[in-house]
Formats: structure tokens, C-alpha cells, sequence
């Protein structure tokens, strides 16, 4: 394939990849490699199988190449955290001690969810966003308020999730019984409310007001979020906006504060810890809505709890509440709060068919893209990359 290339350059690639490469681009097609242009490459095609080249002497000789196009490989989240691993080895290694090591009974709580397959989400991508800005400030080394943000990060995240399996009376998560279940609801209110308060000790500490701040008011969307699901449960005139009030506060609102506490932490300009905060808003509003499709489409093993476990209970997500403007029925079933026998499976199957599933999908794809432009403001690097590539991760679980 011959590649006419914006340096004024023809090159003859025999495998459909450019050499040349511009910068950065936000153009989600770079993302995933393979045959992907970047910056103003164009490719265009010669003859499909045979290219003509000349050897060393100046003959002519006919090559033949397989220009199938490579398949696109998963991202894998280890390879997207390899450039943080040792900060996460070390996250890691300080989160048991942290949460209270004199109380053999929190130990045991702490154990189960931290050792439940976690994925570590939002302290890698605080030691990620720390150390893209970081590089844009200068540091040569992320400080001690950085380390010490990912674990206060990853406590409260693990405290809102032994709350929430409390109130959603949830037996099973990633597959494990829950705190509760093995420790009863009593130990279980009682370690996340230690949890929370283990955090914001930690946070004072760090005796940056501003941060204090930012964290402070995560703790204060959990319970407004958990309010407001519990206040709107088979209401079928919830509205998107409401939908997406309730994202941010019981998921993405952590997510932003961990983006933008880290940037806080490099003391970059106000401008780049803006663009983080709006960042991870988007990244979290993203993964929810990736979340609610996933509790449609995934079988109970693979998600780890029963499949249409949201829409039994009454909360009623993004797929549900585009399906409804399309299927009079659905509204009939929910209101009815599935009282016939099948009632849930045909509103399961109703989702679909009444184009709600593609409709969040769009939705989802819409505040992805929304994250990369956030990321425009960081200088090209692994960190920055990985980022993309996080945002790419979470679109991949639907496609």
C-alpha cells in the first residue's frame, strides 16, 4: 500500500501502517492500533494483493503481502496500569493496615472486598492522572499526597460499596459473598462507617483545604444519590437528567474528585485541574451508563449477580428510560412492579426491542468522547495514552 503522507514524503508500507506520526490525536481511531492514521496521513490504496519494489541493485521485483487487516485486540486493564503497577503494588500493600489493623473483625470485612477482584479503578487512575500532570508541572516524583489520595480514594469506594450491598440486600459481589452476609448487616453499617471515617481522617491530614473539600462532598453525593434512587424506585417518568444526577452523584462524583485532586496535588494551573474534574465527571458518567447496559446484555455469571437485577428492584436506568418512550407496555409491567410471573423477563426484552439498549450505548460513546477532549490540555505521554485507553476499556465492554 502506498501512504501519501503529509511530510511531502511518498513511502511504500507494506502492511497499511503509517511511520509518520504528528503528535497526539483525540480521534478515537488511534486508540486501538492496527491499521489506524494519525495526524494527516492518508492512506491510498495501489494494487490490493502485488507492489512493486526496487531491490538494492535497482531491479524490479514483485512482492506479495496479506494486507488483511489485523484483528483489534482487547485492551487488558493490567497492560493499561503497567505504567502505574509499582504505584499500585504499594497502594496495595498499605490498604489492610490502613483501615484499622487493630480490630480483627474489620480486618476480616476489609479482606473479603479488597480481595473480591477488585479492579482498582480509581486509585490507578489517580496515580495516572498524578503523573501526566505531574510531567506538566516539573515533579520528577509523584509526593506523598498523591499515594496517600489513592488509598483515601479506594477506602471511601470500598465503604459506598458495603453500603450499598446493605441497602440493595445483595448477597454476592464480583462473585464473593458480601460483608453482610458473611458478618451481618450490624458489622457491615458499622465497617463502612468506620471506613468513611478511617478516609477522612486520612484526608484532614493532608491539610489541603481545598482537596478536603472536594472529597468532603463525595461522601455527601453518596447519600444524596442513595436518597434519590430510593425516593424514584418504579417511577416510570424519571426523567435522563435525573438519571444522570444520580450517576454523578453515587458514581461519577468520586471518580471526578480523584482526577482532579491528583492534578491539585502536581499544582498545575487551575485550567488543567478543571479538565480533570470534568474528565473523570465524564469517564464516571460513562462507566455508569456502561454498567446499566451490561446488567441487560451479560449473564448472571459474568456479571456476578442476577441479570435485570436493577430493573426488578425498581431502579430504573438509562436502557429502561429510553426504552419507555418507544413501549407503552414496559410502563404497564413497571407500574405493576412485575407482580405476573415472566412480567420481568418480557420488560427485559422490551428494553431491547424498544431501542434502549442502542440509545445508551450512544449515550455512553457521547460522554466518552466528552473525556478525551478533556485530555487535550495534558503534553502526549504514557500516562496521557493510558488514560484514552481507559476510556476506550470501558466502551469495549459493550461492543
Amino acid at each position: 500500500m502506498m501512504m501519501a503522507c503529509g511530510c511531502g514524503r511518498r513511502q511504500f508500507l507494506p502492511f497499511g501502517k503509517t511511520v509518520c506520526k504528528f503528535g497526539s490525536s483525540s480521534n478515537r481511531s488511534s486508540y486501538y492500533g492496527g491499521g489506524n492514521l494519525v495526524g494527516s496521513c492518508k492512506a491510498v490504496p495501489t494494487k490490493p494483493k502485488e507492489i512493486s519494489l526496487l531491490n538494492g541493485i535497482g531491479q524490479a521485483q514483485t512482492v506479495t503481502f496479506d494486507l488483511k487487516p489485523e484483528p483489534k485486540q482487547p485492551i487488558s486493564l493490567t497492560n493499561l496500569f503497567e505504567v502505574v503497577a509499582d504505584d499500585l503494588q504499594t497502594l496495595n500493600d498499605n490498604l489492610l493496615s490502613i483501615v484499622g489493623a487493630e480490630n480483627p473483625v474489620l480486618i476480616s470485612a476489609a479482606e473479603q472486598i479488597f480481595g473480591a477482584g477488585g479492579k482498582r479503578m480509581r486509585p490507578g487512575l489517580v496515580f495516572l492522572v498524578s503523573r501526566a500532570t505531574a510531567e506538566l508541572a516539573g515533579l520528577k516524583e509523584l509526593t506523598t499526597e498523591h499515594r496517600r489520595l489513592g488509598e483515601i480514594i479506594e477506602m471511601i469506594h470500598t465503604a459506598s460499596l458495603i453500603h450499598d450491598d446493605v441497602l440493595d440486600e445483595s448477597d454476592m459481589r464480583r462473585g464473593k459473598e458480601t460483608v453482610h452476609e458473611l458478618f451481618g448487616t450490624r458489622v457491615a453499617v458499622l465497617a463502612g462507617d468506620f471506613m468513611f471515617a478511617q478516609a477522612s481522617w486520612y484526608l484532614a491530614n493532608l491539610e489541603n483545604l481545598e482537596v478536603i473539600k472536594l472529597i468532603s462532598q463525595v461522601i455527601k453525593d453518596f447519600a444524596s444519590g442513595e436518597i434519590k434512587q430510593a425516593s424514584s424506585l418504579f417511577d416510570v417518568d424519571t426523567k435522563l437528567e435525573d438519571y444522570l444526577l444520580k450517576s454523578f452523584y453515587k458514581t461519577a462524583s468520586l471518580v471526578a474528585a480523584s482526577t482532579k485532586g491528583a492534578a491539585i496535588f502536581s499544582r498545575v494551573e487551575n485550567n488543567v485541574t478543571e479538565q480533570m474534574y470534568e474528565f473523570g465527571k465524564n469517564l464516571g458518567l460513562s462507566f455508569q451508563v456502561v454498567d446499566d447496559i451490561l446488567d441487560f446484555t451479560q449473564s448472571t455469571e459474568q456479571l456476578g449477580k442476577p441479570a435485570g437485577s436493577d430493573l426488578a428492584k425498581g431502579n430504573l436506568t438509562a436502557p429502561v428510560i429510553f426504552a419507555l418512550e418507544k413501549e407503552p407496555r414496559l410502563r404497564e409491567i413497571i407500574e405493576s412492579e412485575f407482580c405476573e410471573v415472566g412480567s420481568l423477563e418480557e420488560a427485559i426484552g422490551l428494553v431491547s426491542e424498544g431501542g434502549g439498549i442502542r440509545r445508551a450505548q450512544e449515550l455512553a460513546r457521547e460522554k466518552a468522547d466528552d473525556a478525551i477532549k478533556n485530555l487535550q490540555c495534558l503534553p502526549p505521554s504514557g500516562f496521557r495514552s493510558a488514560l484514552e485507553q481507559m476510556v476506550m476499556y470501558n466502551l469495549e465492554r459493550i461492543d
